[in-house]
């Protein structure tokens, strides 16, 4: 099926349409990474955006069962130069466009990638529309261009708390969009944890007990993430606070720091960052579209960690109080596990 990809600069890209059909609006941003595509497609941090694989060949492993990282594809769509119908690995239980057509989600094959990232890249990141309907393609532009914002964290957060049960310290996790694989990294420790929705007061928290306070990543600009700032501005002092990707984010702006917009973002799992406390090099996995800004980084901060492609930082720590965070994802899924260390450092401050 002919199958249309519109950006909201008069842009468009034709190829064939795989998974659902319909129509489908998003952020269109690209990931380098060559494998991951399932994590990728149910990470809850691309809830709003269409996904741009640079990889040439995507499907040819298929899907399985246990590595989604969310009980659902939360992408809007989903762009790849070719898709594989015929995957062969012994894991694969169905195909990606029999998965994304069970989920609701457009696909489009065919087109250049190569073409479109180059866009990206050189233009920043923009919105986006999918359409499996032949109609007035311009009508559509003129729809991207009024598109509303969207709050993404209601609909990637649990809707109440809930109790993963462990013998080792307590720890409140704040559901921002939670990977599966942070939940099962944070479980190797046997912690008791409490997961909490987005907007947690500090008062539920704390009526948990619990000896230590981690914030996941999630979508979105993290300046709408009033009630985790919020909560992180209340609780530090009080708990020692982890943060990763999104939850970095927001606690670097609780501590008086500022974020802003990158052009076209890191997604991808060969990110080298630079950890300036040892002076070893780990490569990352990555997906965001927002950094810290160095320069509104108060002197009660430090920064622990610099991305080596364009130098924006990828943690900070707090000089006095038992609070640190990483713009990248240590737990991987998909990509390298080379700082899974950070979790190790974070539990030891809860002993």
């Amino acid at each position: 099926m002919k199958t249309f990809l519109v950006l909201e600069d008069g842009t468009i890209y034709q190829g064939e349409s795989f998974g659902a059909s319909g129509v489908t609006k998003g952020e269109v941003v690209f990931n380098t990474g060559m494998t991951g595509y399932q994590e990728i497609l149910t990470d809850p941090s691309y809830a709003g955006q269409i996904v741009v694989m640079t990889y040439p060949l995507i499907g040819n492993y298929g899907v399985n069962g246990d590595d989604s990282q969310s009980d659902s594809p939360k992408v809007r769509g989903f762009v790849v130069k070719k898709i594989e119908h015929r995957p062969v690995n012994f894991r694969s239980s169905m195909t990606l466009e029999d998965y994304l057509k069970a989920h609701g989600v457009i696909g489009i094959s065919g087109i250049d990638t190569r073409s479109l990232v180059k866009k990206i890249r050189s233009s920043g990141t923009m919105k986006g529309l999918i359409t499996t309907e032949e109609g007035n393609l311009s009508g559509y532009i003129e729809e991207l261009s009024s598109e509303e914002k969207v709050d993404l964290l209601q609909y990637v957060s649990v809707k109440k708390p809930y109790r993963i049960e462990g013998r080792g310290k307590r720890m409140a996790v704040i559901d921002l969009g939670v990977k599966k694989n942070i939940l099962k990294c944070l479980s190797r420790f046997d912690l008791d944890m409490v997961i909490f929705p987005y907007n947690a007061t500090a008062s539920q928290v704390m009526e948990a007990r619990p000896d230590g306070l981690f914030l996941s990543n999630g979508p979105g600009d993290p300046k709408n993430a009033i009630d985790a700032i919020k909560l992180v501005a209340q609780l530090k002092g009080r708990l020692p606070i982890l943060g990763i990707c999104l939850g970095h984010q927001v606690i670097s702006l609780a501590l008086g720091a500022d974020t802003y917009k990158l052009k076209y973002g890191h997604r991808g799992s060969n990110h080298p960052v630079k950890d300036l406390r040892s002076g070893k090099v780990y490569i990352t996995s990555q997906n965001h579209g927002y950094a810290v800004d160095a320069k509104s980084v108060g002197s009660d901060i430090e920064v622990t960690h610099v991305n080596l492609n364009d130098n924006t930082v990828e943690g900070i720590r707090h000089k006095y109080l038992p609070v640190f965070s990483v713009q990248y994802h240590p737990e991987a899924s998909p990509g390298p596990t080379d700082s899974m260390y950070l979790f190790k450092e974070f539990i030891d401050y809860l002993t």
